[in-house]
């Protein structure tokens, strides 16, 4: 990956000045990185290599948090933005979303109620984007393809692929409706086939495993509009 670098800060009277760039990273279990005994998930293996001394980079800061849907990451969204601006007066410079697989679960059957109907999911993710949008640069990443052999999670969540690609293409839709870059991690994995997916995730059929994070950070640290926009 390209060398990462500074932002200037112009202060008048004074010699200019520069920080690193900071990313916030809020979403659920994919960004928590459940699952990922060996590095802590696909944003904690980024902060440590951005930590080295000799190639220092952005700052990156891990907000997942486990079961989170649209709705929850909407109600935090502002206040943890905005406790990330370090220095006085600035704020991140962006912010990457990751949410929807937890809306996409029925419950107590495979044919059951969905957690987050699509009308209920549509709404409140224009609605999610629109804020985020109003803070500054916005980037989404998608879900992974769940393996349906080892549901039901935790004994009452019935994850799909099928319900995973209409809630995927919904996401896709409404961020390219306000020109947000989206990573179609869904598309990308199902396209290498089951059998390559199911051993990039845990014994769960949900979270991915060391395998699976190791092949999500090269599939983020190779998405060149995130890249480019922490340069």
């Amino acid at each position: 990956m390209a060398a990462l670098t500074a932002r200037a800060i112009d202060i008048p009277g004074k010699q200019e000045l520069t920080h690193p760039k900071k990313a916030v990273v809020v979403g659920d279990s994919l960004i928590y990185g459940y699952g990922d005994t060996e590095g802590g998930g696909w944003v904690e293996r980024l902060r440590r290599q951005w930590m080295a001394p000799s190639q220092p980079g952005p700052i990156i800061y891990n907000l997942g948090v486990r079961g989170d849907g649209v709705r929850q990451v909407t109600a935090r969204l502002e206040d943890e933005f905005k406790l990330r601006g370090e220095l006085r007066r600035r704020v991140p410079d962006v912010l990457v979303l990751s949410v929807g697989l937890n809306d996409s679960a029925r419950l107590g059957r495979p044919t059951g109620r969905a957690m987050t109907d699509e009308i209920t999911f549509t709404r409140e993710l224009h609605g999610l984007l629109e804020q985020a949008s109003q803070l500054c640069p916005t980037y989404f990443i998608g879900m992974v393809p769940v393996n349906e052999t080892q549901m039901p999670y935790a004994d009452v969540l019935y994850f799909s692929n099928i319900d995973q690609a209409n809630y995927n293409q919904i996401t896709r839709h409404a961020c390219e409706a306000r020109q947000i870059p989206y990573l179609d991690l869904f598309k990308r994995w199902q396209s290498k086939g089951d059998a390559w997916c199911h051993e990039r995730l845990c014994e769960d059929g949900l979270h991915p495993n060391v395998l699976g994070y190791r092949t999500l950070i090269e599939d983020i640290s190779g998405w060149k509009p995130l890249m480019q926009a922490l340069a």
